[in-house]
């Protein structure tokens, strides 16, 4: 076998602008699918390796490892799909549009989207299956109000991502502590240090945006039109909420979220034949077709029909061709060599905290999926924390604020594609918006620099940090 080596920094800025003119000119210029501009990407990688010394076989059990890593996300993924088609025929969905539009005041509209989607996404430990579910409804009770969906939709996700990654229940925050070696009730701890000031400051936020936009855009006959529309095509009624219900209840009860979220989708298709007058048959294939109405009204159409596992399967393959690369990356080192450029800088908490943020965007950017940074990011910075004496709390704190709360700012990303797709806002028109991601990677810089919530590591702990790199 080849002496293989690590690619220089010119060797790796080379294949990264290659990937990122490649992305950009298939989605911006040509309307090519991203995914195919991804599978494209690995072979820019694959040469570098060879260019390295590796053999093919090698690289490709790299793109193997990655993917299997971040499978997990591809069966939730799925049974997300099956959950939102059943549960738009079931008249879950709809239900929780029509009981919004009744009972949520325009000018209190966008904190209630924060708050809602916050707890159903902490309760559940899911960010996609919270906007798959409270996030359709709240985009459709925004629209009815006049807000603009662009802000709406960044309600959503500041929403869903705050739950997201202070859940026990979540893979992201489950990932993100066991990478950096890190208890994860200790590790959602030292998050609420953060997590808190940033959710009181978004929540104001989104206040201020609500009373600004209460009173411009409603049309209250446009909400009764929108309401009677709903009656006219589901059963609303309030046992329509019982399988959501029963799937908070199960996620709480630390139940496995695939086969949760699978057992949520029975229940849709279940309600659907025994309320919404669908055949059992019908009512069961909208888990793989996705819901679809022809209602001549142009806004319900638009909104529910979606869903289903088939509607699911580009965001997979973004996810797996994403995880690949990302594999491909890790395989050759490449993030260790950017960061390898200014280790001799990180002498500071202040300056471990700002590369650990940026290593974590740059994974999402570069890896195409949560998963890789969150994977990566822990690996790469671990030794400048250690140094540093810095408790590996600080360490998965940093990387679930970087990996987590920017993955769906990438708009190749598996966490932008879905996000994007789902809400049916362009990626790029929501980020601005997703203000709970901002204040807290600006709350997190604060804390590096100014030493705040940094705390230093126990002595056993540091033994046993040392203890492990001398076994490596």
């Amino acid at each position: 076998m080849k002496n293989v080596r690590l690619p220089s920094l010119t060797e790796v800025v080379v294949v990264l602008l290659l990937f990122l003119a490649v992305v950009f000119s298939f989605t911006a210029f040509f309307n090519l699918p991203i995914q195919l501009a991804l599978f494209i990407s690995w072979f820019l990688v694959i040469l570098l390796g060879l260019r390295l010394g590796y053999r093919y076989h090698t690289l490709q059990e790299g793109i193997m490892r990655g993917i299997s890593n971040g499978l997990e996300a591809v069966l939730i993924l799925t049974a997300v799909g099956a959950l939102i088609g059943t549960w738009i025929a079931g008249g879950i969905v709809p239900t929780l549009i029509y009981y919004g539009l009744e009972f949520i005041h325009p000018s209190i509209f966008l904190l209630a989207t924060l708050i809602i989607c916050s707890i159903t996404s902490l309760a559940t430990g899911t960010s996609w299956g919270t906007v798959g579910t409270a996030g359709i409804a709240m985009m459709g009770i925004g629209e009815g109000l006049g807000i603009p969906l662009p802000m709406v939709a960044g309600a959503v996700l500041s929403g869903a991502y705050f739950g997201d990654k202070l859940s026990p229940l979540s893979d992201s925050t489950v990932l993100a502590a066991s990478m950096s070696k890190v208890n994860v009730i200790s590790h959602v701890k030292s998050m609420l240090y953060l997590d808190v000031p940033a959710f009181i400051i978004t929540g104001i936020l989104f206040t201020g945006a609500g009373f600004l936009y209460s009173g411009k855009n409603v049309d209250l006959e446009r909400v009764e039109f929108i309401k009677t529309a709903l009656l006219e095509q589901f059963d609303i009624q309030i046992w329509m909420m019982i399988p959501a219900i029963v799937v908070i209840l199960l996620l709480v009860m630390k139940q496995p979220s695939m086969p949760t979220i699978a057992i949520g989708a029975l229940l849709g298709a279940i309600w659907a034949s025994l309320f919404q007058g669908m055949n059992f048959a019908d009512a069961i294939s909208t888990a793989y077709n996705g819901f679809f109405i022809q209602s001549g009204i142009e806004f319900i159409d638009n909104l529910l029909n979606r869903g289903g596992i088939q509607g699911m399967l580009g965001s997979i393959v973004v996810i797996i061709f994403g995880l690949g690369f990302g594999g491909l990356l890790e395989k050759l080192g490449v993030l260790k060599v950017i960061v390898a450029q200014f280790e001799h800088k990180l002498n500071s908490a202040g300056n471990v905290t700002f590369s650990t943020l940026l290593v974590a965007f740059l994974a999402n950017v570069f890896g195409c999926a949560m998963y890789v940074s969150l994977i990566l990011t822990p690996k790469i910075m671990e030794t400048s924390y250690d140094k540093l004496n810095i408790d590996r709390r600080v360490l998965s704190r940093n990387t679930e604020v970087g990996g987590t709360l920017t993955s769906g700012m990438i708009p190749w990303s598996d966490n932008g594609i879905f996000m994007a797709g789902i809400l049916g806002v362009a990626t790029l028109s929501y980020v601005p918006f997703m203000w709970l991601s901002f204040v807290s990677l600006a709350i997190a810089l604060i804390y590096g620099f100014t030493g705040k919530f940094i705390w230093q590591a126990k002595p056993e702990q540091a033994v046993e940090q040392a203890i492990h790199e001398n076994a490596n």
